[in-house]
């Protein structure tokens, strides 16, 4: 049996893996047993009862932070000539269409979201194979694909996020940094679990959330009490 570190023997003093804490306490916990020398993401982990396989119980939605992730989002929008003083002027990292479309081609991925227009989905769809498994392809349900350019790249910068259940039933997320204070840390997580449970499908049945875990980067979980998301 490996040995555990010093960290990791520090943090299991604090956590009682058997514990399911409120939301309050799990946020304030996870930045104690974080002893990562990098501001490490701070993630949320919610196990759905819902079939992932059936279209009728698919979960996906977008929801907008009220504190941001922390992160600093790379943002591409691929659009006509006459939306790129748009795209730019609202903070996109990079703005304009067949030259970027052909370093995708080539291989460059250099960018966390990708923003386009519905008129040139043609254009974008081509690169299926390159964005796809990377997570990149524009999608309307999720914000991406729109006519309002300026207002997606504002809300994307400010911590819009898109989530999905995968195919086991989960939904992971990042919600912020492990240097953000506690109450920063539950007000975003409070935003994402309460939007999930708006978007229950209704031919859901029994329990729809079956456990919630809050988690940084490299640190243990911590199990939250789930039944004051559900009230």
């Amino acid at each position: 049996m490996a040995k555990l570190t010093k960290n990791q023997k520090a943090s299991a003093a604090k956590l009682d893996a058997t514990k399911f804490y409120s939301l309050a306490e799990a946020a304030k916990l996870v930045k104690e047993i974080t002893y990562t020398k990098f501001d490490a993401s701070v993630d949320l982990n919610i196990r759905l009862g819902v079939d992932p396989r059936k279209a009728n119980q698919m979960v996906r939605g977008v929801v907008a932070l009220p504190h941001g992730t922390g992160k600093t989002v790379k943002v591409l929008v691929l659009c006509t000539p006459d939306k790129v003083k748009e795209a730019l002027d609202a903070g996109a990292d990079y703005a304009g269409l067949d030259e970027y479309i052909e370093k995708i081609k080539g291989g460059w991925t250099d960018i966390d979201v990708i923003i386009t227009m519905p008129s040139v989905m043609g254009k974008v769809g081509a690169l299926g194979r390159v964005l796809g498994p990377r997570g990149l392809m524009p999608n309307p349900k999720a914000g991406t694909v729109t006519m309002e350019i300026g207002k997606a790249v504002i809300d994307i910068k400010a911590g819009k996020i898109d989530f999905k259940v995968d195919k086991t039933g989960i939904i992971h997320a990042s919600i912020g940094k492990v240097s953000f204070d506690a109450n920063k840390i539950e007000d975003n997580a409070k935003e994402l679990l309460s939007t999930i449970v708006k978007l229950k499908p209704s031919s859901a049945k029994g329990i729809y959330l079956k456990s919630i875990t809050i988690s940084s980067t490299m640190s243990p979980g911590v199990k939250l009490e789930t039944s004051p998301f559900m009230n």
